[in-house]
């Protein structure tokens, strides 16, 4: 058996179900990005889109005759916006780490969103929330009021890691909650254990982004260290 065939067919047995090699595969991808995020690494964009492919193969049950038989279209379709997003945050936290944004060996420097993006952010939420769900109603997806909103939130934590709002992982504390039930729910055991691990990190990655904050903005305003004094030497 190739290397190619053997990853879409290759299962095992957990939790009383076939589960695939590629969705676990493709989870432990997705945690390998969600650590680098976490450090600030230019890598866990390209490591990210190598779980996206993955996983989309994964969420098109139906489609790629996977154990479930069940297609979660929000979930599948995220993966294609994901890849295209991380895209656009690889480009971005490669300048970031050029011009040294963050000064302290991260590719970007975190930062609080202002007012009007929190605001643009949540108007985002709410619209494509109200878009998507009828859409994944009418063409079957499971869940699809839980599936819109993982579809909503995970496009706009991604586009805000790449912004660099440390609010990004809040909103993925947001997906995660209806994550982990809905895949569950779904028999995606790997994803829904993923989801829970994953949890943690958001936590521990929101709260070392935040530190980063406090300590660049510390750097930001402290003052100038004065020029020690010169030594004056005396003649006699």
């Amino acid at each position: 058996m190739d290397p190619l065939t053997w990853l879409f067919e290759a299962k095992i047995h957990m939790l009383g179900s076939e589960i695939l090699w590629r969705e676990i595969i493709g989870n432990v991808f997705g945690i390998g990005s969600a650590v680098l995020g976490m450090y600030r690494k230019v890598w866990t964009w390209p490591i990210g889109m190598v779980g996206n492919a993955l996983l989309f193969t994964v969420f098109l049950g139906a489609v790629f005759n996977t154990p479930q038989q069940t297609d979660l279209y929000g979930q599948a379709g995220r993966q294609v916006f994901f890849f295209a997003v991380s895209v656009y945050g690889w480009w971005r936290w490669l300048s970031a780490r050029r011009r040294d944004e963050a000064g302290d060996g991260g590719a970007i420097a975190p930062r609080w969103a202002t007012a009007r993006e929190r605001l643009l952010l949540l108007g985002l939420a709410v619209g494509g929330v109200a878009i998507c769900y009828p859409i994944l109603a009418t063409i079957g997806s499971f869940g699809a009021l839980a599936d819109s909103w993982i579809f909503v939130g995970s496009l706009l934590a991604t586009y805000g890691m790449a912004r660099g709002y440390v609010e990004f992982w809040l909103i993925w504390i947001g997906v995660d909650i209806v994550g982990v039930p809905l895949l569950f729910m779904a028999g995606y055991y790997p994803s829904a254990l993923l989801y829970l691990l994953y949890g943690g990190f958001v936590i521990w990655g929101f709260i070392t982004w935040m530190r980063v904050r406090r300590r660049l903005d510390a750097a930001a305003t402290a003052p100038p260290a004065e020029p020690a004094a010169a030594a004056v030497v005396s003649k006699g």
